[in-house]
């Protein structure tokens, strides 16, 4: 039901993952027994989480690391990456300098070109190392390196930007990308994003998109809300993509995943993504917090280095653990933020969910007074008065 904001203007209600909460069902199952296997274009893989796209999260060693444990990691081929060969010395410069001079050090940084060689010698590094070469571009990127990534037989591509459409007006001038045929003529899966409606879904996963990413702005290094307004809260943003996936399927017979992208923390927000009808998530600072991370102990977003409308911080999220710790633990921390498949795999023995897709069916609830309940929680920690 519509809400009346004022004399010409409605809104629907929409909600956000610490909005709501899990039911338990009438069965229970032994942990072990859960079955978080899932699948993207011809990959499978046993953990459900993908690392972001971020220079402070994925580079080539990170890809290998995340690939043996069972995940996947995304390398960003518009990034420090490819714009130098040893990009080690710019990651300890990003990490150095304060906080007012952080946005134009990037931009200066980023107006390195990228050089095609290096988009090669990073896949080539991942595959000779046993890793899955996930790459990511941006539309104009794929235009202009969609050609090399296919060359280097990259394993997978992620085309993202903060909205991505199949209905895009630009100046004549400027060819915009064509989804279909780039779905069509790339020997890899594509998995194009980001969006948060049911029609944008669904347009995708015609154009023959191997998965959708899902979500605008939630994402802590992501100020794309504060700057364009844009957004829909995630759980909702989810649901709606994931009608869509499965609309798809009963007409077509081709499943297409749905990835939920920003905002996601803590084991209990992958658990409460997968319920809304997510098939995996991508994450970024819980990823940047491991002590292999790039990013020495910081996180930044994709579109901090525009040079005509940064939007994007570099916040400090500490190292926590290893990446191993982090995805399977054994857990150090009790805040949600180790051990991620441990905790999947604990709720879904809670709600009775034997796989995915029956963790997806679970009974979901409103309940916002789990906010206020959090920030008690919080506020006594932040006290000393424990839980």
């Amino acid at each position: 039901m519509d809400t009346i904001i004022g004399r010409g203007k409605t809104a629907r209600r929409a909600y956000g993952i610490d909005e709501i909460a899990l039911v338990p069902g009438v069965r229970t199952l032994d942990p072990s027994l859960a079955d978080t296997r899932w699948s993207l274009g011809n990959i499978e893989r046993e953990i459900p989480i993908i690392a972001s796209a971020m220079d402070g999260v994925v580079d080539t060693k990170m890809a290998v690391l995340l690939s043996e444990l069972g995940a996947l990691g995304v390398l960003n081929l518009e990034g420090i990456q490819t714009r130098y060969e040893d990009p080690n010395p710019i990651l300890d410069r990003i990490t150095a300098v304060g906080k007012a001079e952080f946005v134009g050090l990037m931009q200066e940084l980023y107006a390195e070109p990228i050089k095609p060689q290096l988009i090669e010698l990073r896949i080539q590094e991942i595959q000779e190392k046993g890793g899955i070469a996930a790459v990511s571009l941006t539309p104009a990127g794929a235009v202009k390196y969609g050609a090399i990534v296919a060359q280097a037989a990259a394993d997978i591509l992620f085309v993202q930007a903060t909205v991505v459409s199949t209905a895009h007006l630009s100046p004549e001038a400027i060819t915009p990308l064509d989804l279909v045929q780039l779905c069509q003529e790339m020997p890899i899966p594509v998995v194009l994003g980001n969006c948060v409606t049911y029609e944008v879904a669904l347009n995708l996963m015609k154009t023959g998109a191997a998965g959708v990413l899902v979500g605008i702005g939630p994402g802590a290094a992501c100020t794309s809300r504060g700057v364009l307004g844009v957004g829909v809260p995630q759980a909702t943003a989810v649901a709606d993509c994931a009608a869509a996936r499965d609309d798809f399927f009963q007409e077509t017979g081709k499943y297409v995943p749905v990835i939920a992208d920003g905002g996601i923390i803590t084991g209990g927000d992958i658990c409460k993504c997968i319920a809304c009808g997510a098939d995996a998530v991508m994450i970024g600072s819980p990823i940047a917090r491991s002590v292999e991370a790039p990013g020495r102990g910081f996180h930044w977003g994709m579109a901090t280095p525009s040079p005509v409308l940064p939007r994007g911080t570099r916040i400090s999220v500490g190292s926590t653990g290893t990446i191993a710790e982090i995805l399977v633990g054994p857990a150090k921390l009790d805040d949600g933020t180790h051990n991620l498949l441990g905790a999947l795999k604990t709720s879904m023995g809670t709600l009775g969910a034997k796989n995915l897709k029956e963790m997806q069916q679970v009974e979901v609830v409103i309940a916002p007074s789990l906010l206020t309940e959090g920030k008690v929680y919080q506020k006594a920690q932040q006290l000393g008065m424990g839980k």
